[in-house]
Parts: C-alpha cells; structure tokens; sequence
C-alpha cells in the first residue's frame, strides 16, 4: 500500500537516528545500538513497530554472510591460512559492531556515517581476505567457490525491540499464541535521551527473548524404533567445570587463534584445550571425565546472568570487552549420553572426530543449522528454539544439545565444520552413504533466577555468551565435542548401545 501523501519533511525528522547508550562497563561491555524511528514513518517498511508515542525502538546490529559455510571443500594445504582468515573476519565484525555501538552521535548526525565509517570499510577488508581465500584454495589445487567475493557486502540490520525482523522461527509451533505474553512495551524516549537497550548494557537479551515456559503446549516427538534397532545407552560422568577451565577460544573453527570464538566457554573431560591443542595433546592430556579412557572434550557458551557482578573477564576479549557480562553460572549437573538409532546398529565413532551443534551466528545466518534447546525441569516435553525460559518456582533451567548421529565414514572433520556428519531425518534414517554412530546428548540443569519482565523491560536477565552482534539470542546456543576415546572404550559403548544394555 502506498504511503499517504504529506507536505515535504525535514531530514531529521524523515532519517532514522541511531542512539547507543554509550555505557560502557567497567569492563568495556558492549551496549546493543537503538535505533529510533519518528512517528510520521510508521508506515515505513522497515520502521519497525510503533510505541504508543509514535516512536520506534529497535535494536540495530551487524549482517555478514557467513563465508564459512560457504566452503564445504577446501584443500588440506589450504586449511590453516583459510581457518586463520576466517577467524580474521569475525574480528572485523566484532570491531565494526563496536565502531557501530560506540559512535552513535556521529551516525545521528550523519544518514550517510554508517556507509562511509563502518560498513564501507569492513566491505574492503572483507573483500582482501576473500581474495586470499580464494587464492589459497587454488594456490592448493582446490576450486574456490562461485560467488565468494560476492559475500564481502555487510548490512546493518534493525530489530524492534519486541521480537520483530528475527530469521528465528516462532519458539514452537505448538505454543500457545499467547504463551508467555508481556505487558506492551512502554512508550520510548526521545532518542537523545534513550536509556540503555532492553537487558540493561550488554547488547541484549530482550522481553521478548523469554517465554513462560508453563504457557508452551508439549511439542517433542520421537522416532519410532524399527527392528533391529540398537536402544542401548553409554553415559560417561566428566562432571560440571568446579575447576572453571575456561578461554574463548574454539580449536575446531579457529585453530591456532586466541580468542577465536569471541565468547567464553565451559570445558569438561580434556583439560588441555585451547586454540593449540593438537590430536597429539588431546591425546595425552588430563582429563576430568570418571572413566581415564574417555579424553574427549565436551565444550559449550557459557551462561550468565546480567546481575553487575565483574567476572575476571569483566576487562578481557571474548568477556565484558565484547559484552559477555554478569556472573557466570555453572552448570548444577551436566549429563553426557550416547544412544543408539532406531533405525540398526551403530558404528564405532574415528578417533579425534570433531562435532559442532547448533550454530553460534543463528541470528543472522538463519535457522538453517540452529539446534538449541531450551526447557525448565518438569517441562521437559516442551522444548524452546528462539526463546529462553522462564521456569516455574523449585524449576531449574534446562539445556539440551542432541548432536549428528550419522557420519560420511570417512573424514574426522570437514573445511565448514558440518558436511561430515549430518542428522538423521525424522524417522531416523541416515542419509545415503552416512553411517549410523553413537549419537551425543547432553543436557545441563541450571539454577537461574527468574528474570523480572514488566512494561516491556526485562531486569536480571540471564543469556549465553555470544558473538556480540549476535544479541545474545537464545537459537545462538552451540555445543562443541571432539572424540578421544580410547579404542577399546569406544569399541565397549558401539556393544553396549548395540545390545541395548545400560552403561556407564
């Protein structure tokens, strides 16, 4: 529908302004940037939704295309220059949500600031590094991917405080439509006078990032086991991280990059795990799983609560510098299970298998590769995608991660981290040439108090670590695991899951 036709309009009243409250923790913790929209542009496609003022509040972040999972294939020779330019990139978006965060007197005062200050020249960096990937993959005798110099184009991105302009899908399908609904979001304030974002100064989450979870309808289903299949279960106990090994780094995405995920992690079972491990130093490592023979590493964000608390790395990258604030929670129990498949057997997992679920950039990717699970003890039949939960009194919060269960049978890992392994499909089928092998399950209880949500605003929120521009969104949530069983033991959970026995 066309826009009412009106008198000429000044252009500060037509433009949208950009407003951060520029906040900045002790620790350097990011604010998100709101964007605030005038009333005569409700009718504006991208204004978002209006508050009774008549004036919008967004929340604006930072849009790559994700290059990495562009790459399926890229020669072994290759590999180490393309993973380091890779990790390259995310620091680029990282310092250009910053820039972004930080300077919102300049973008408010100048439409075109953002092109020319931020957006303008992550796309000449990106576009280098997009060079020498190409070139390294045919350096290596590999062919570069059609279209790769294409993805240098960043966008900024605007997203309503009340949930609106998410790729995420809605948190259940079955959810009760008003599950979960708050009170209307209260009038926003001029932009000069703007309060922090939703979720206080850390960039998010927001209101409308939790949902009540006694107001979601049960929505798990299983597959049904055929005959043959192998119902057997092998838990390994590597408890909680009490000793707190913990770095920001990711030796699957980013080898040989500190602080290569820019978001903390918790690390059980390998106690040797940072961007240098090798298979060499798995192998040979400590490790805090009960059983000597499991070595395997088993990592995943760290969940904090918004509270003020100055963590240790309230002042360092991957922490408060990159607006990963609040206290830390550590996991009241973390249960680790294989099980089997309800199609047939399943075949003994290779050694120094690398497996990453979910995907930690789901904000702005899409859903395509999200995996999160978010429940409350008690409600575990009702599993949240995009929202986190609000649980009940004497209820603890609940993640659960279930991994690919079916591998091409030949490689430990791949060039984007995920065409080796997949998901069996819904009625628990491999697909062609895959082969069924013990699937990963996890799940972490913790005990969060319940954020308070009133007028719109939300007060004590708890959130994963993230990649700042990804808003500490809840479909971000990622799990991580490198198998360093022994053979032996390996051999002994394949039987047991095959048997269908019960092992520990």
């Amino acid at each position: 529908m066309g826009r009412t036709s009106r008198k000429r309009r000044s252009s500060l009243a037509t433009r949208m302004t950009i407003a951060s409250a520029a906040l900045l923790l002790g620790g350097g913790g990011l604010v998100a940037v709101n964007v605030y929209a005038q009333a005569h542009e409700e009718n504006s496609a991208d204004t978002g939704r209006q508050s009774g003022s008549g004036v919008v509040a967004k929340t604006t972040t930072i849009d790559c295309p994700d290059v990495g999972t562009a790459l399926p294939d890229v020669p072994d020779g290759a590999r180490g220059r393309v993973d380091g330019e890779l990790a390259a990139m995310d620091t680029q978006i990282t310092q250009a949500y910053q820039r972004l965060a930080q300077n919102r007197d300049a973008a408010a005062q100048d439409p075109g600031w953002v092109q020319n200050s931020v957006l303008g020249p992550l796309k000449a960096k990106r576009g280098a590094a997009l060079d020498r990937i190409g070139q390294d993959i045919r350096r290596s005798g590999g062919s570069a991917p059609q279209g790769l110099g294409g993805m240098a184009q960043c966008t900024q991105r605007a997203t309503d405080d009340n949930g609106g302009d998410s790729p995420a899908p809605p948190a259940d399908p079955s959810a009760d439509p008003s599950g979960g609904a708050q009170e209307p979001a209260s009038p926003a304030p001029p932009a000069s006078s703007a309060p922090p974002p939703q979720g206080g100064t850390s960039g998010g989450p927001v209101a409308a990032d939790f949902q009540d979870i006694t107001k979601v309808r049960p929505n798990v289903q299983q597959p049904r086991n055929g005959r043959g299949a192998s119902t057997g279960t092998f838990t390994t106990a590597c408890g909680t991280n009490a000793n707190k090994l913990r770095n920001s780094d990711n030796v699957i995405v980013a080898p040989g990059v500190t602080n290569g995920a820019h978001h903390m992690h918790d690390y059980v079972g390998n106690q040797s795990n940072n961007a240098f491990a090798s298979n060499d130093t798995f192998a040979g490592a400590a490790t805090s799983c009960r059983n000597q023979g499991d070595k395997s590493t088993y990592y995943w964000p760290v969940l904090r609560v918004q509270d003020g608390t100055q963590e240790a790395d309230a002042n360092q990258d991957g922490g408060g510098k990159e607006g990963n604030i609040g206290k830390i929670l550590q996991a009241r129990t973390a249960s680790i299970k294989f099980v089997g498949s309800p199609r047939g057997k399943v075949v003994a997992m290779p050694k120094f298998l690398r497996i990453i679920t979910g995907d930690a950039k789901a904000f702005t990717n899409g859903t395509a590769n999200a995996n999160a699970h978010w429940s409350c003890t008690g409600f575990e039949n009702r599993q949240l995608t995009d929202k986190y939960p609000i649980c009940p009194r004497g209820s603890q919060v609940v993640r659960s991660f279930k991994f690919q269960s079916c591998w091409d049978g030949q490689n430990t890992d791949s060039a984007n981290h995920r065409t080796h392994v997949a998901f069996a499909d819904a009625q628990g089928n491999c697909p062609a040439n895959f082969k069924a092998i013990p699937q990963l399950t996890m799940r972490l209880v913790y005990d969060v108090p319940a954020p308070r949500i009133a007028n719109g605003q939300v007060k004590n929120p708890f959130a994963v670590d993230g990649f700042p521009e990804q808003l500490h969104k809840p479909i971000t949530d990622h799990d991580d695991f490198i198998n360093v069983f022994s053979d032996q033991l390996m051999q002994r959970a394949t039987n047991c899951i095959n048997r269908g026995d019960r092992c520990n």
